[in-house]
């Protein structure tokens, strides 16, 4: 039980700190590096499995289930090596011809261990059980064992190599990799000495929590600001910076699922439209027309600094008044008409605004609101094109 109950801590520690990457995801998290390390994980995890069965069969002498779950046990540990391998290779992205013996070093052993394996049901070369259950070493378990100490080794100075030729955190998580392959090394040189010890269990706990600490964490931190740099992107009107239409259509799409399931909290529509962005686009050029929206977005956005704004077309912006602004909405935008009107009189950038808010119990959806601040805002844009000096 003592010998089961390392490898059954070890297996739960291994799923606690790797549940992330033991999940089979899609997209970014699915990239070639990721995958084959989920995949040596899973070797791993095979491997915890096999010693811990090993330990309660053993000590019960259940001879024939004991021996069966021997060759699990081995083939699991050179499948573990052979997955490490080609991870460490395909993490290091440094295709030579060194790297292509440590890929075909580890599909040695792996092949070797199988037909060692196989030959050890005829003849006992790896291990065998005596008639009172004993288990007795054999050559070949050392060879096997020794072939995966150099290969580890060999890795980790190799990993360690590649570390001098990078900076940053590219250095920290080569040097991690190689720290791991060492402590593999060290611990398998253990349980070459000592058969009956976990040695090779508390290795493969203290390469993957090494992983997990200095490389897997930063990696996927850094996978999570590259994804939310894009998603910023991808969000954003390029032009002008506020959020795109894209984003509205996503705002609003959560609104509407709050008001169906009957949360719907307060929130307003502004709805905007420039006058006379045609004008200029059409006797000065675009790039005026350009300099015109941005200066028209940034009086809308200086008036509504508390609620997200979007440039949902060539020429109109809505706000999502919320807070602070929902709640000063009448001041707010009785200020930004006084606003506008200066700028007919000044001949600036002019924007035609209007609002209304979500009554609940009369309003069903967000195009409800939508349609009637956005009526208004015509009936706002037709009085602004009456007023003398209109860009319009």
């Amino acid at each position: 039980m003592y010998y089961a109950s390392f490898g059954i801590l070890s297996l739960i520690i291994h799923i606690i700190i790797n549940h992330d990457i033991l999940r089979k995801s899609s997209g970014a998290e699915a990239l070639p590096v990721r995958s084959r390390y989920r995949y040596f994980l899973y070797g791993v995890m095979l491997y915890y499995v096999s010693d811990i069965l090993w330990g309660f069969l053993y000590e019960s002498k259940i001879v024939a289930l004991a021996y069966a779950d021997t060759v699990l046990y081995f083939f699991s540990m050179v499948l573990s090596v052979l997955l490490w391998t080609r991870f460490v290779v395909s993490y290091l992205d440094r295709e030579t011809a060194f790297t292509k013996i440590l890929i075909y070093s580890g599909w040695i052993i792996f092949t070797y261990e199988l037909l060692t394996l196989l030959v050890n049901f005829f003849l006992p070369i790896v291990f065998e059980f005596t008639q009172d259950g004993e288990y007795n070493p054999e050559p070949a378990r050392y060879i096997t064992l020794a072939v995966q100490t150099l290969l580890f080794f060999v890795m980790a100075v190799y990993s360690f190599a590649v570390s001098t030729k990078t900076e940053g955190k590219d250095r920290l998580h080569h040097r991690a990799i190689c720290a791991s392959g060492l402590a593999m090394t060290v611990f398998i040189v253990l349980q070459t000495a000592f058969p009956f010890l976990p040695f090779y269990a508390i290795g493969c706990l203290i390469a993957t929590c090494l992983m997990h600490a200095f490389v897997m964490e930063d990696e996927k931190n850094e996978l999570g600001r590259e994804l939310g740099s894009a998603k910023k992107m991808a969000y954003t009107d390029p032009l002008t910076g506020v959020k795109n239409k894209h984003a509205y259509l996503e705002s609003k799409a959560l609104i509407e699922k709050n008001i169906k399931e009957g949360f719907p909290e307060e929130f307003g529509v502004a709805v905007f439209d420039l006058n006379g962005l045609k004008k200029i686009n059409d006797t000065l050029g675009h790039d005026e027309g350009d300099v015109y929206i941005k200066n028209a977005c940034a009086l809308i956005c200086q008036q509504f600094k508390h609620s997200p704004v979007f440039r949902v077309g060539g020429d109109e912006f809505v706000a999502l008044l919320e807070n602070d602004d929902y709640n000063d909405r009448e001041e707010l935008f009785e200020s930004f008409d006084k606003q506008v009107e200066q700028n007919v009189a000044e001949g600036k950038v002019v924007v035609s605004g209007a609002f209304d808010i979500f009554v609940p119990g009369l309003d069903k959806s967000f195009d409800e609101v939508f349609e009637r601040a956005d009526h208004k805002m015509y009936e706002r844009k037709k009085a602004l094109k009456a007023m003398p000096a209109s860009n319009s």
